[in-house]
């Protein structure tokens, strides 16, 4: 079954061709961060007006790398949310468009389902039971599976998402964007232990996330000691503060993910999403779960970030579960989700 997957959820354009939810015949991306570096964030505006631009030229491209054309299209899969509403439509509206000229079948998928799907994306097998790790810029949360296609959710952020304090710490440093990048490559010149951030566990029995109490202990810190300096010569060490923030938030997404691979006494553990491109994240998951033996799944690095490869997978799975949207032309957008998506009907 070969399934076309847009992506257009934040500030990436993306069209994917993935034939049986696992092998990506293409998967094109086309980047905003050029436009949105000078805010030190995702203007929302600024991103519909580029994926209306880039949204057709993307599709033509993701078509012409898979060496195939709609008629051979046995399904369209778009991010329904959550997401900036103005972005959301242009997927979602190129989507329909595609639905009512060709009569391909449409469904629409939610982007942490897909953020998911890109664990299977890697070489090596995962297996179930499987703890899962969702990280990036807009959610953190940890989820229990026995199955493709069925998540419990253990455990949302109750504030930020790691990335987006990532990106928020580096607005305030001056870093430029996206944060999370420039600050892993800073910490790979630092000392992690130069610094000690709080780390908020929130006790044993929840697997919640908290991350705006680091967010607000590096603006004291700064407001005390002042802006760092780069290489020596200063008060502190840009370096030093970039690794010991990344050590804090990697300890806390650590210590909630192993501790419920005990709980749920399962071998397997899968890290993916925007945040699992760190890579003193994915050392540190790696050794612990040498250490624990406990197996460590991570999704390739050029499936951390959005893309439409993981929609698409994420659209064939639930269309073999459940079949295409009834009213196709009829689904909305939605920013964020009140209830549990993965939760069983």
């Amino acid at each position: 079954m070969l399934v076309f997957g847009i992506e257009t959820s934040c500030d990436e354009t993306a069209a994917a061709v993935v034939k049986d939810g696992k092998e990506v015949l293409s998967n094109i991306v086309s980047s905003q961060i050029s436009v949105h570096s000078p805010f030190g964030g995702v203007v929302p505006e600024l991103a519909a007006r580029h994926h209306l631009e880039a949204i057709i030229p993307v599709m033509e491209k993701a078509l012409d790398e898979a060496s195939i054309s709609f008629d051979r299209i046995d399904l369209i899969s778009v991010t329904q949310g959550p997401g900036l509403i103005g972005a959301l439509l242009v997927g979602i509206s190129a989507a329909k468009a595609l639905c009512y000229v060709t009569g391909i079948p449409l469904i629409g998928v939610d982007h942490l389902y897909g953020h998911i799907q890109s664990a299977f994306f890697a070489e090596e097998p995962v297996e179930f039971p499987l703890i899962l790790l969702v990280v990036s810029g807009g959610h953190t949360s940890l989820f229990y599976s026995e199955q493709i296609g069925s998540y419990r959710l253990l455990g949302n952020t109750r504030d930020d998402a790691a990335g987006e304090a990532f990106d928020k710490v580096a607005k305030m440093l001056g870093l430029g964007y996206p944060g999370g990048i420039i600050i892993d490559r800073l910490a790979g010149e630092g000392n992690p232990s130069a610094f000690h951030f709080p780390r908020a566990f929130l006790g044993k029995k929840t697997y919640d996330f908290s991350f705006s109490g680091i967010k607000t202990a590096v603006v004291n810190f700064i407001r005390d000691y002042g802006m760092p300096s780069t290489g020596h010569g200063g008060t502190y060490r840009l370096e030093d503060l970039a690794a010991s923030f990344q050590e804090a938030v990697v300890d806390m997404l650590l210590e909630k993910s192993f501790r419920a691979a005990e709980d749920f006494k399962v071998k397997h553990l899968a890290i993916v999403g925007g945040v699992a491109a760190n890579s003193r994240l994915r050392k540190r998951f790696l050794e612990e779960g040498e250490f624990r033996g406990i197996k460590i799944h991570l999704a390739p690095l050029n499936f951390c970030t959005d893309n439409a490869a993981m929609i698409a997978a994420a659209g064939y799975h639930r269309f073999v579960e459940k079949g295409p949207d009834e009213n196709p032309l009829e689904f909305e957008p939605y920013s964020r989700r009140v209830e549990d998506p993965f939760k069983p009907e």
